[in-house]
């Protein structure tokens, strides 16, 4: 699958978002294998209860540390140690 499918898809994704408060989507799409995973923002009153699409991608960090993340409207990609510099490791 190609960035740009990718991207689409994500942005397909966020059309399923629930934000009745900030108004703003975010999807994400996530390739493992042959098979793509898609996962959107939820917000709740209860803001600590809150999940975010970008929160839920960041599992990588433990998941997939060698991922290459794309994000819709940046011209480069990225890793996982761009996005999270401090991260935990064991």
């Amino acid at each position: 699958m190609t960035r740009d499918e990718l991207l689409a898809a994500a942005r397909e994704a966020a059309l399923r978002a629930y934000c009745p408060y900030s108004h703003f989507r975010v999807g994400a799409a996530l390739l493992a294998g042959d098979k793509l995973y898609t996962g959107v923002n939820i917000e709740i009153s209860s803001y600590g209860l809150t999940l975010c699409a970008e929160r839920s991608a960041l599992a990588l960090a433990d998941l997939a540390p060698e991922a290459t993340i794309y994000i819709d409207g940046a011209t480069r990609d990225f890793s996982v140690p761009d996005l999270l510099p401090f991260a935990f490791e064991l």
